[in-house]
């Protein structure tokens, strides 16, 4: 993994392995883990971030199940191939409980819609995320 890495933030009010999670899941959503992609080996990871091994393994297992990564037995973890392991209805009732989450903590530090909106539209410019109307990446 060359071009990707994951960081984590010890003491961070999101777990550790959340944080692997999240990194993971936007990487191969952006293809900054392009599919088929290895990922480090659950002790080289864990050795790497200093945490406990069990934490990547929870994170990849969690990946695992969403359709993010793959297993394949006696080789590691691979990006696969993406697909959607949630119906239209829940991906929908995930993305309004996120964006509610996301509303309220910028409303709580006294942001304007205005500033909000920017704050949106500059990560989704770093992110170079325009999408076709199915959800494919042009």
């Amino acid at each position: 993994m060359a071009a990707f890495h994951v960081t984590v933030t010890t003491g961070a009010g999101t777990p550790i392995y959340r944080q692997i999670v999240d990194q993971v899941r936007l990487a191969a959503a952006t293809g900054a883990l392009p599919l088929g992609q290895a990922m480090p080996s659950v002790r080289s990871l864990a050795e790497r971030l200093l945490v406990n091994a069990n934490t990547v393994v929870k994170a990849y297992a969690e990946l695992v199940r969403d359709g993010v990564l793959e297993s394949q037995q006696g080789m590691g973890f691979f990006v696969a191939q993406k697909r959607q392991v949630y119906s239209k209805a829940e991906r929908l009732r995930r993305l309004r409980q996120a964006v509610d989450n996301f509303i309220h903590e910028a409303v709580f530090l006294d942001f304007s819609a205005e500033e909000i909106r920017k704050a949106v539209e500059e990560k989704l410019t770093e992110l170079d995320w325009q999408t076709k109307p199915n959800g494919e990446k042009p």
